[in-house]
Order: C-alpha cells, then structure tokens, then sequence
C-alpha cells in the first residue's frame, strides 16, 4: 500500500512542470494556454528510505522493494468547472479515487507565464478551486439523493447525505464525525473530506523565505498544511545526478527535495507508517495506517495471512541495523515475539509466522 495524491489547481499554476519533476518524467506537457493536460498524467514514485537501504545491504538482499506514491496530473480547473467549463465535470471526475489532494497555488509573478484570472490572487485562486469541488460533491449528493426515491439507499445513508449536503451549501465545509460515516462518504466519491495539502509554487528567490504571496496563504490557511516549492528549481534537480544534485541544493540552500517534503506531509497527513520485512530473497517496505494490529498489517503481504495470522517476530529498524540481522537481535534479546492484539509501530522489522 502506497497512497495517491491528485495535482490540482488552476490552469498555469506549474502543476505538468511539478508532475514532471516530482516523477523524473516528461510525461506532463507544460505549456502556456489552459487546459494543455486533458488526460490526466500518472506517474508512480519510489519512496526512497535509507532504512530500507542498511537492511538490504545487512541482508544482502536479491531485491531492495521500496513502497510507493502514485501522482495524477489533474487538467487545470476554472470558475464553472463543476458546471463543465473546460471539461471541468470530467477533470473533477479523475481526483474522486485519490487519498490526498495537492492544492498547488501559483505564488509567484511572471510577465511570461499568463494567470488565467488576468491578476495573481493565490487567495482567490484556492477559493475557485474549493468552490467547485463544492459544487461538484453537492451535485453528486442530489444524485445519489434522487436515486433514494427508488430505495437504493439505506435509512442511515439517507440521513447522512441530506445532513452533509446542509453543511455544504451553508459553509463549503463538511465535518466527519465519525469512521463510519467518513467510510461511507469516501465510498461514493465525495472530494470535500479528502485530505488535502496546499503547495505554494514560488520563483528561485522566495524559496527559502516565502514572500507576500505565501505570507498571504499561510495567515489565511493556517491550519493546513502547508508546502513551499519552485517547480523550476525541482525540475532541474531531476536532471542532475547524485552527487551534482548535492552540490546544487547545497548552493541554493535547498535542505529537502519537494517530492520529501509531499511524502513526509503525505504520510503524516494520512497517518501512515511504515514497516520492513527483510531477507536474503528481498527487503521491502510496506505502508500501513498509524495504530495497525499485526494481523492487519500481515495483510497487506497477503490478504490470507490476516486470517491464518499466529505470531509476528518483530525488531526495531535502529535494533536491527545496530547488530546486524534478525539472529544477532534474537541473541542480545532484542527480538520481540508479539500476538494479535501487537500495534505495528512505525520501523518495524517484522516476520509473520503464519499457518499454511
């Protein structure tokens, strides 16, 4: 399990400049006109992790399997969106099976690039684009609301919808009180209770301090999360290879790569963890949500070891890579042996034993 993030935002905002630095590609056509990007692009990105790097190596490992973060470049959206202006119906469509949405802002002033909007507002910009996935989840609710007078729908779903779609056309917010009702809502496509992450593209210049723009993004949104990057900048560091990409970085100041910065604001925003199986044939990575029982996290290696689940001997990742293998924990007492009520906990070294 890796998790999927869908780019959105404006026409010209850099989101095909970022999908191609972010996944090393040129898949993204990056132009200076709206709506270049019809199709969404898809790119899947190895979440690269030193821990899994030490295991390999300790355990000489055939294969080094790293998880992985899937991004979709949505077509830009604009006012009248959810309407279908500019296919706006069928861009809205494409983010409805992400886990994460990247709200990428354009904060940043260019006689070159033109704003769709005439005038660079990153307030408004956010505004447009929350206002129509708005629109968008009210129309799909009226929908799904209409098939409920052919009794396609439960009581309790019933409810749910009619009190969501009341929170949506007062305040363009919806609250999930509960998992069941979050469940539910993800299940039919809802875009208002996905996670999101706001993504303010700046110039070189701003990259390190912000400037009014991000200043602007950061008062009003406090209380979300909050990524600076240069698109330019991350394109180019694609290009360069390791020890030129350093190099650079260093030069510029750059501690953090945008694609660490999404992961990490990804996983901490998803509550994810992550956990290590590790071996002669392989060492992988596997990602699971935060407070996972072992048996549920056996799972995601095969849905049958869930069931057949009888103990997991665990390690901690530091243990592991302080003695040097599983054997060597076991013998200074540092390998666990935990049942099915254990919580996985993030940089666990687990091996299942399971029945056959």
């Amino acid at each position: 399990m890796g998790f999927k993030c869908g780019i959105v935002g404006l026409p010209n905002v850099g989101k095909s400049t970022l999908f191609n630095a972010l996944t090393a590609s040129k898949n993204a056509e990056a132009a200076n006109f709206p709506f270049c990007t019809i199709d969404p692009n898809i790119g899947i990105v190895d979440v690269k992790d030193v821990r899994l790097d030490k295991l390999a190596k300790l355990s000489n490992s055939k294969k080094k399997i790293y998880t992985n973060i899937t991004f979709v470049d949505i077509a830009g959206l604009v006012k009248g969106a959810s309407k279908g202006e500019g296919l706006g119906n069928k861009f809205l469509s494409h983010i409805r099976e992400v886990d994460a949405i990247i709200h990428l802002v354009r904060c940043f002033e260019s006689e070159k690039i033109t704003h769709v909007n005439s005038r660079l507002d990153p307030i408004n910009d956010l505004e447009i684009i929350k206002t129509e996935i708005t629109l968008s989840d009210i129309g799909l609710i009226q929908k799904k609301l209409e098939k409920s007078k052919k009794k396609l729908l439960q009581k309790k779903e019933l409810e749910i919808l009619e009190k969501k779609l009341e929170e949506l056309n007062e305040s363009n917010d919806i609250a999930t009180e509960n998992e069941e009702d979050k469940k539910f809502l993800s299940s039919i496509g809802l875009l208002s209770i996905k996670p999101k992450i706001i993504v303010c593209n700046v110039d070189e210049e701003s990259l390190n301090k912000g400037n009014k723009f991000t200043d602007m993004v950061k008062s009003k949104y406090s209380k979300e999360k909050i990524v600076v990057i240069c698109a330019d900048i991350e394109d180019q560091i694609t290009g360069l290879d390791k020890n030129e990409r350093e190099t650079f970085m260093k030069e510029i100041g750059l501690e953090k790569t945008g694609l660490n910065k999404l992961i990490r604001e990804g996983y901490d925003l998803l509550n994810l963890d992550t956990f290590f199986t590790s071996g002669p044939e392989e060492s992988r990575a596997w990602t699971v949500k935060k407070n996972t029982l072992a048996p549920k996290a056996a799972s995601v290696i095969h849905t049958d070891f869930e069931k057949n689940f009888i103990r997991a001997e665990a390690v901690s990742c530091e243990e592991f890579i302080k003695f040097g293998s599983a054997e060597k924990c076991k013998e200074n007492g540092k390998l666990r042996i935990e049942g099915k009520d254990y919580i996985v906990k993030d940089g666990d070294v687990l091996h299942f034993r399971v029945n056959p």
